[in-house]
């Protein structure tokens, strides 16, 4: 998909970090733009960064059904159709596996992983109909590709997302389609992820523990050293100009990717990954 001008992009999770700096990369390719976030003030300013052309914003919890499809309603109906889908919208929490609550999972799950099982279901048959080039981009995580220790239930919900990512590739390839996807692996980016309570629901809240916060002070010392959310923004715009699936944002997870493969070959316990 070489040509963007002109075209529609839905960008989730757009009130800040990666999604806000896709959202501007989208406009500064002169795209037309539907963003979704539960953070009204922070979408409203993502709004204003990217407003040289026609943007659309809609208060969304991706973990609900309907509400994708409601954000899917408005944006063909009001834009007209829908060429790039990024389901970006993504929460993180830490801790040992066996200290995480259902209440974790269920919110961790609900984001990471419907999130997008909603916005396939809600866009893609349409993007399909629609007989043109397009793109879906998931948000995976460098998570759902090594698993580590203080970050089980995040990986779990990653590695999903990851498997979605590939098998919605692999069917869309099947029949022939024209649209293609890419499963976005960031490590360290500048984003607010270690910040993500701000947005838990109450009815999911649980009791801050140890472990929870060894982990947050962890992801907070990766966000601080990371890459800037604009890097990931070009790379993301040159994914969908070659058609890649596997974007890493940083150099050193391919050569992780290897040296866990072998280890796993061997029967091993992967090492720990050089997260950047």
């Amino acid at each position: 998909m070489l040509d963007l001008s002109g075209k529609v992009a839905v960008v989730t999770g757009a009130s800040s970090g990666i999604g806000r700096a896709l959202a501007v990369r989208f406009a500064e390719e002169g795209m037309g733009l539907m963003l979704a976030d539960v953070d009204p003030g922070g979408l409203a300013e993502t709004a204003a960064m990217a407003g040289h052309g026609k943007v659309l914003t809609q208060i969304t919890d991706v973990s609900d059904e309907n509400a994708v499809q409601h954000l899917a309603n408005r944006a063909f109906g009001e834009l007209g159709a829908v060429h790039v889908l990024c389901n970006n919208a993504g929460v993180f929490q830490g801790g040992h596996m066996w200290t995480r609550t259902s209440e974790d999972f269920a919110w961790l799950l609900g984001v990471n992983l419907w999130g997008v099982l909603h916005g396939i279901q809600a866009f893609v048959p349409r993007m399909i109909e629609q007989d043109t080039e397009g793109h879906i981009v998931n948000t995976v995580s460098v998570a759902g590709l090594f698993a580590a220790p203080y970050s089980g239930a995040y990986s779990v919900s990653k590695y999903a997302a990851f498997a979605a990512s590939q098998s919605l590739a692999q069917d869309l390839a099947l029949v022939g389609s024209k649209l293609r996807v890419s499963a976005l692996c960031p490590g360290g980016v500048k984003t607010q992820i270690h910040r993500s309570d701000r947005v838990r629901p109450a009815d999911l809240a649980v009791a801050r523990t140890r472990d929870d916060l060894d982990a947050g002070a962890i992801i907070e010392g990766l966000v601080e050293k990371g890459i800037a959310p604009s890097i990931v923004a070009d790379q993301v715009v040159d994914a969908i100009h070659e058609e890649r699936f596997l974007v890493l944002t940083h150099p050193g997870y391919d050569r992780g990717l290897r040296t866990q493969t072998e280890r796993l070959l061997s029967g091993g316990l992967p090492d720990l990954p050089a997260y950047e």
